[in-house]
C-alpha cells in the first residue's frame, strides 16, 4: 500500500510531461498505456482456443483436431492473444524495426491478462543465435518475460538454453520446413539445474516447431512438466 502510495505522484507526473500517445494512431493513450480506448478494443483476445495448444477455435476445446493426430511435446499452452489486427502491427514493429515503445505496450498488455493454467517454477525463454542477438541488439521474449515475471512473481531463467547453431528465419517456411530448422538447434547449458515444472515462453506461436523443439531437450533433461507461453498464438495449425 505504501509503495503504491509513493508511485501514485510519480505517475501523475509522467503522464503530465509525458502523457500517453496511441502507437497506433496517435489518440490519446489510455489506462497508462500508449494504446488508446479504441485501439484496445480491437486486441484480438484468444479467449477461445484449444486447451493443448492454444490454437483459436470457433468454441473452446481440451484438444483441438490436430493435437488429437498428433499431441505436442508440451503439457499445456497459454497464449492470451491471436496474433491479428491490431496487435501483430505492434509486434513487427516491436519484433523487426527495433521500435522498444512498442516492446512495452506489448509487455504491458501481457501481464494483465490473468493466466489460465498453473503457474511454473520457473520461466525460461527461447534463446537466439549470438549472431542474431547481435544484429537485433535484444531478444524479443526475453525483454516481453521480464515484466510478466516480475507481475507473477516467477522467477526467470534468460539462459537456460542456448542456440547450438544458427538457423534460418522461420516467416517464409511451411510446417515441416520450420520443424527441419530447428532440429538439434537447441541445448541446454552445461550446469543448469532445473525444477520439475517450467514454462518456455516466446513471443508468436506459428506452427509451434522451435517451441516444440525446446521443450524436447527440457524433457531429455529431466524436467518433468513443460509448458509453452506465447503473447500470440497465430491462427494456423501446426500442419
Amino acid at each position: 500500500m505504501r509503495m503504491d502510495a509513493l508511485k501514485a505522484p510519480w505517475r501523475r507526473l509522467q503522464c503530465f510531461v509525458l502523457p500517453w500517445r496511441c502507437l497506433l494512431c496517435g489518440a490519446a493513450g489510455d489506462d497508462g498505456v500508449d494504446l488508446c480506448a479504441a485501439c484496445s478494443a480491437e486486441l484480438p483476445r484468444n479467449r477461445s482456443c484449444c486447451a493443448r495448444c492454444a490454437l483459436p477455435l470457433a468454441a473452446p476445446a481440451l484438444m483441438c483436431g490436430e493435437c488429437q493426430r498428433r499431441a505436442p511435446p508440451w503439457d499445456a499452452a497459454w497464449a492470451p492473444f491471436r496474433y491479428g489486427w491490431p496487435l501483430d502491427r505492434l509486434e513487427s514493429r516491436y519484433k523487426f524495426g527495433a521500435d522498444l515503445a512498442a516492446g512495452r505496450v506489448l509487455s504491458t498488455l501481457w501481464r494483465r491478462e490473468p493466466c489460465p493454467i498453473d503457474l511454473p517454477q520457473r520461466l525460461l525463454t527461447v534463446p537466439l543465435h549470438r549472431s542474431r542477438l547481435r544484429q537485433r541488439g535484444y531478444n524479443q521474449a526475453l525483454e516481453l518475460g521480464r515484466p510478466l515475471s516480475r507481475e507473477l512473481g516467477v522467477s526467470l531463467h534468460h539462459d537456460a538454453l542456448q542456440r547450438s547453431r544458427r538457423t534460418d528465419a522461420q516467416t517464409e517456411l511451411d510446417a515441416r520446413g520450420r520443424r527441419r530448422n530447428v532440429r538439434d538447434a537447441f541445448a541446454m547449458r552445461p550446469g543448469i539445474e532445473l525444477p520439475a515444472h517450467v514454462a518456455i515462453l516466446d513471443d508468436v506461436m506459428t506452427t509451434g516447431a522451435t517451441l516444440a523443439e525446446c521443450v524436447r531437450v527440457l524433457k531429455r533433461a529431466g524436467v518433468q512438466r513443460v509448458d509453452v507461453w506465447a503473447l500470440a498464438r497465430a491462427p494456423s495449425p501446426r500442419g
